[in-house]
C-alpha cells in the first residue's frame, strides 16, 4: 500500500466560488488548467493509473489559503465550506481517500480552533493544515498556537504548506520576485524558518507530543543541517556540546534536537538523491510518502511514478520502505 500524505485537491464547487467570489486571489487564474485538480472523476483515474499499488491518498486543499479569501467574520465560511466538501469526498471514496487535513480560516484563530474541532471530532479529518506564515504573521505567534494545542490534544499531525507569492522580492531594493525564485527557493525558505520560529518559541516543550508534517522534505534543513547543528553563536560564543541559543529562548534542550522531531515527506518532484538527503536527517520513522500531485505538466501521474522510484531508490530494506511508504502516516494519523 501507498498513502500520498501531501497532494493537492480543488472540489469542483469550492473552485466554482472562488471564481465568483475571491477571482483575484493567488492562482485562482490558472489552477484551471490542471483538471486533475477539480474534476474529481478524473483525479480519481489518475489514482488509478498506480492501483496495482494500493495507492490512496490523505487530501489537502491546495492554494490559495483560506485567509486570502475574505476579512476574518467571512474566512469561517469559507473554512466550513472546504472541510464538508473534502469529508463528502472522503466518505463517498473511502477506499481511494482514507482522509484528510482540515483546512482553518487563520485570520481568525478564534474560528480556526472551532473549526479545528469540528472537522477532527464531527467530518473525520486526521490532522489541520496551516500555511508558513498568516498574511504575514508568523504562525509562531500567540494567538495562533491554540491551534497547535488543538492538534496535540487530538494526538494528529499539523500539515505546514509554505506560502510566499511573486510579489515577495527577492532582495530588498526591489518590487517583486523575479525568475520564480520565490517558488524555488522562497517555498522550502519558508518552510524552514515557520519550523525555526516555532522550535525557538518553545513550541516542542510546550507540546512534546506534536507532530508536525513539514512539505518538500523538510524544506532546507536536510541539506543545512550543519548550519543547524552548529549557529553562529555557537561558534563564537558556545561549545560543540552548547549552543547559547538554548539560554537565550530559555529551551530544555539544544536547538538541533528539536528539528529531529518534525516529520518530513518526499516531495521532491521525484528527485532521488533529495529524498535520500531528507532521510540521511530524518530517519525513516519521521519520514512520510507525499507527492505534491497533481503538480505536473502531465496532471500528476508523472511525479507519482517519479517520488515512488525516489522511495525505491532508497538503500533500505523492505520493511522501512513500507513504513515510509504507508506505515508511518497511517500511524501518524491514526487511521492504521
Amino acid at each position: 500500500m501507498i498513502v500520498d500524505a501531501f497532494n493537492h485537491i480543488l472540489p469542483a464547487p469550492f473552485l466554482d466560488r472562488l471564481q465568483r467570489e475571491a477571482p483575484n486571489a493567488p492562482g485562482v487564474g490558472v489552477l484551471p488548467r490542471i483538471r486533475t485538480l477539480w474534476d474529481l472523476d478524473a483525479h480519481l483515474r489518475l489514482m488509478d493509473v498506480f492501483a496495482s499499488e494500493g495507492y490512496r491518498q490523505i487530501l489537502t486543499l491546495c492554494n490559495p489559503p483560506i485567509e486570502f479569501l475574505g476579512p476574518p467574520d467571512k474566512t469561517p465560511d469559507w473554512a466550513r465550506f472546504a472541510n464538508d466538501l473534502l469529508a463528502d469526498i472522503c466518505r463517498r471514496h473511502p477506499d481511494k481517500f482514507p482522509s484528510f487535513a482540515a483546512a482553518l480560516p487563520m485570520n481568525n484563530p478564534d474560528a480556526a480552533v472551532i473549526e479545528a474541532e469540528r472537522a477532527l471530532r464531527d467530518l473525520g479529518a486526521c490532522g489541520l493544515e496551516v500555511y508558513t506564515n498568516v498574511l504575514g504573521r508568523p504562525i509562531s505567534a500567540p494567538e495562533f498556537i491554540p491551534i497547535f494545542e488543538t492538534a496535540a490534544r487530538h494526538d494528529l499531525p499539523v500539515w505546514i504548506h509554505p506560502m510566499r507569492g511573486p510579489t515577495t522580492p527577492d532582495f530588498a531594493g526591489e518590487p517583486e520576485s523575479v525568475a520564480e525564485i520565490w517558488f524555488t527557493f522562497g517555498w522550502p525558505y519558508e518552510t524552514s524558518a515557520a519550523v525555526t520560529r516555532l522550535i525557538y518559541a518553545g513550541i516542542y516543550d510546550r507540546l512534546p507530543g506534536l507532530k508536525i508534517i513539514t512539505h518538500h522534505g523538510g524544506g532546507m534543513i536536510p541539506f543545512f543541517s550543519g548550519k543547524v547543528d552548529l549557529g553562529t553563536q555557537q561558534i563564537m560564543l558556545g561549545t560543540l556540546e552548547n549552543n547559547p541559543l538554548k539560554a537565550q529562548f530559555g529551551l530544555a534542550r539544544e536547538p538541533a534536537e528539536y528539528y529531529r522531531l518534525l516529520y518530513a515527506d518526499t516531495a521532491t518532484i521525484g528527485v532521488a538523491h533529495a529524498v535520500a538527503c531528507s532521510h540521511a536527517f530524518f530517519g525513516t520513522s519521521n519520514m512520510v510518502f507525499a507527492t505534491d500531485a497533481p503538480f505536473d505538466p502531465t496532471g500528476g501521474s508523472w511525479v507519482i511514478r517519479k517520488t515512488i522510484d525516489a522511495v525505491k531508490a532508497l538503500t533500505i530494506g523492505e520493511t522501512e520502505r513500507q513504513q515510509i511508504l504507508a506505515g508511518n502516516i497511517m500511524r501518524l494519523t491514526r487511521l492504521a
